[in-house]
């Protein structure tokens, strides 16, 4: 049961999850993290620490999250094939707080152009 990142982080990318996660398994992407599902080990660390609560055990995200699931496992190979494993705390984006609970889908995740 590994844990998925949902809508709430998008724009926001606040990275107290990375810094209690013991296995780095959060990848970073322009304005949203991910966690590689094959490197969880379902400790729920990060759960507690996400100010914007956005972490979820997969079985218990909401109905209208439940696609994160594959944007998690999606994004998280594609930017470990990229280099973008974090592993430290860094601040969170410049408007993260105007962004906290506004409206947002996954049309709004931005992605690494690749060289």
């Amino acid at each position: 049961m590994p844990y998925v990142v949902a809508e709430p982080c998008i724009n926001c990318k606040h990275t107290d999850c990375v810094e209690v996660c013991p296995v780095d398994c959060f990848y970073e992407g322009p304005n949203f993290l991910v966690i590689h599902p094959d490197e969880c080990i379902d400790c729920n660390a990060c759960v507690p620490v996400c100010p914007v609560e956005a972490i979820f055990p997969d079985d218990e995200l909401p109905e209208e999250w439940e696609h994160y699931t594959q944007w998690n496992q999606y994004l998280a190979e594609k930017w470990q094939g990229l280099g973008y494993n974090i592993v430290e705390k860094k601040d969170a984006m410049p408007d993260a707080e105007e962004w906290d609970g506004k409206e947002k889908s996954e049309e709004d995740i931005l992605d690494w152009e690749e060289g």
